[in-house]
């Protein structure tokens, strides 16, 4: 197929398959900012997000033939992979500890800067009813679910018993039924 402005779905994944280099980059113009804002969501550091965002194309590029459309989108493919990928870079031996909870400016500039590239995600606006949690239930949520954190590595982060961050959790769970049923 000759290079065109626009690809459906089918047609992309059927050049991504064949290995076509003008449906990568067309891949890449097209979802690169919106991967990346998924990745700064949960890898504050930028130049450890855009490695990440480079090896989640390597990825990509790599494993397209996996990719069953029966299963879902190849978009929701993607931020699954950038997602998964970002957890996994923080996981990694080291960079845990860099993903400690950020405080007052820095959370600020990281939100500033991430609008810009993100796609707003939240439809049903789960960020908003976390918001409405008592701030020790929030920061655990938080990290379990919009960074990806296990309770393990919540209690370690914060610094606090593993028994304590299940209970928050467990009430946390609680509040966010009630706020979302009223």
């Amino acid at each position: 197929m000759p290079p065109v402005s626009t690809y459906s779905e089918e047609e992309l994944v059927l050049l991504l398959k064949q290995q076509g280099r003008e449906a990568f980059d067309y891949l890449y113009r097209q979802y690169a900012a919106v991967l990346y804002g998924v990745i700064r969501k949960v890898v504050f550091d930028e130049h450890i997000a855009q490695d990440v965002l480079q090896d989640v194309f390597v990825k990509i590029w790599n494993n397209i033939s996996q990719y069953n459309p029966d299963k879902g989108r190849l978009y929701t493919w993607m931020i699954n992979i950038a997602r998964n990928s970002a957890i996994d870079k923080l996981r990694s031996k080291g960079e845990i500890m860099k993903g400690k909870i950020q405080t007052g400016e820095d959370v600020v500039s990281n939100l500033e800067r991430g609008m810009k590239t993100e796609q707003v995600t939240d439809t049903i606006g789960l960020r908003k009813m976390v918001a409405g949690l008592k701030p020790e239930y929030e920061v655990i949520v938080s990290l379990a679910y919009f960074k990806g954190y296990t309770l393990d590595e919540i209690s370690k982060t914060l610094e606090i018993p593993l028994g304590t961050v299940k209970t928050r959790m467990r009430h946390a769970i609680h509040q966010l039924r009630e706020i979302f049923n009223n």
